[in-house]
């Protein structure tokens, strides 16, 4: 018995380790992308990540064109452990022929890979 109960703390030991890497990718769940007067565009993002902590949240989210340029990005600077799904925008400048963009989200153990969103500019 004594063996068993060993293993099962150095299970959970190892589990609490990686609880990192169990939080998942950063997904987008929502967003918006609004017009200002000056042609720029307010670009608003909503992400869900299950954020840990400093060792593994969601740290970035991008605007891409249909063809994958990066139009703007918005680094995040900390965790949302206990802000869940957040919103957050970033100012962009969208070329003309473009007519719809997608949101990203970045994690810093993943990377990339978590649920996008198209959104159909409206001029």
């Amino acid at each position: 018995m004594r063996w068993a109960t060993r293993a099962l703390v150095a299970v959970g030991l190892a589990a609490a380790a990686t609880g990192a890497v169990w939080a998942g990718e950063a997904d987008i769940v929502g967003g918006s992308a609004t017009l200002n007067g000056d042609g720029s565009w307010t670009v608003s993002a909503t992400v869900a990540h299950a954020d840990t902590g400093w060792e593994h949240y969601a740290d970035r989210f991008d605007v891409l064109a249909p063809d994958g340029t990066v139009l703007a990005e918005r680094v995040l600077l900390h965790p949302h452990v206990n802000e869940q799904p957040f919103t957050r925008s970033v100012r962009a400048t969208i070329p003309d022929d473009v007519d719809t963009i997608t949101l990203r989200a970045h994690d810093s153990v993943h990377g990339l890979g978590g649920a996008t969103l198209e959104i159909t500019l409206e001029r």
